[in-house]
């Protein structure tokens, strides 16, 4: 089933959100639950020349990477009927038109282990996220951590610090899924704070 699919086929969708929307949606949505996605880990591999960075010194933001063995944390935001196409054309801005994401569906499994819905179903749905691929032109790869929190404690664009985005999502795992070490993030976290204390 493919993206587009999913949005015509119900009055209600899922948006999984493991970035910034986990404490910034700016949607309208009926309601949230914290959980994963499986086969995916969280990579700060995406730049941002705009909200996080600009031009000359693009941030770096997370974006989610293909990993059989992984699984990433977030939040899913629930999108009802008359919701739907303001909030989609919304995030479309943002994270595709503005951020160079892509739309994917992705089984997403509640923390408490059963999505909490009106009707009785089963333990995973589908939702909607965007991922960032290699083939963008702001797309920045890999790098050693501490070459990446160099880049973040250095970098601001429109809406903030890049660094405010990094510390923003460490404090959302330590609150919300404080038994997930997400080493990746973590470490930079580390890295940044060193190189700004």
């Amino acid at each position: 089933m493919k993206p587009k699919d999913i949005i015509q086929e119900k009055g209600s969708i899922w948006i999984f959100g493991y970035g910034s929307l986990v404490w910034k949606p700016d949607f309208k949505y009926k309601r949230s639950q914290i959980g994963f996605v499986e086969g995916y880990k969280r990579r700060f591999w995406h730049g941002d020349d705009f909200y996080r960075g600009d031009k000359e010194k693009p941030g770096r933001v997370v974006t989610l990477v293909p990993d059989h063995e992984a699984c990433t944390w977030g939040v899913a935001y629930e999108v009802a009927d008359a919701q739907v196409e303001e909030s989609l054309q919304y995030l479309d801005f943002r994270e595709t038109v503005g951020g160079g994401y892509v739309l994917e569906l992705c089984e997403f499994t509640a923390r408490e282990g059963k999505v909490q819905q009106q009707q009785p179903t089963n333990d995973k749905l589908l939702a909607l996220v965007y991922i960032a691929t290699s083939d963008n032109p702001i797309y920045l790869g890999p790098a050693p951590d501490s070459e990446i929190a160099a880049q973040i404690v250095v970098c601001r664009g429109s809406v903030g610090l890049n660094m405010e985005y990094l510390l923003r999502l460490a404090q959302f795992m330590r609150c919300c899924c404080p038994d997930v070490d997400d080493e990746h993030l973590f470490s930079i976290e580390a890295a940044a704070l060193a190189l700004v204390l």
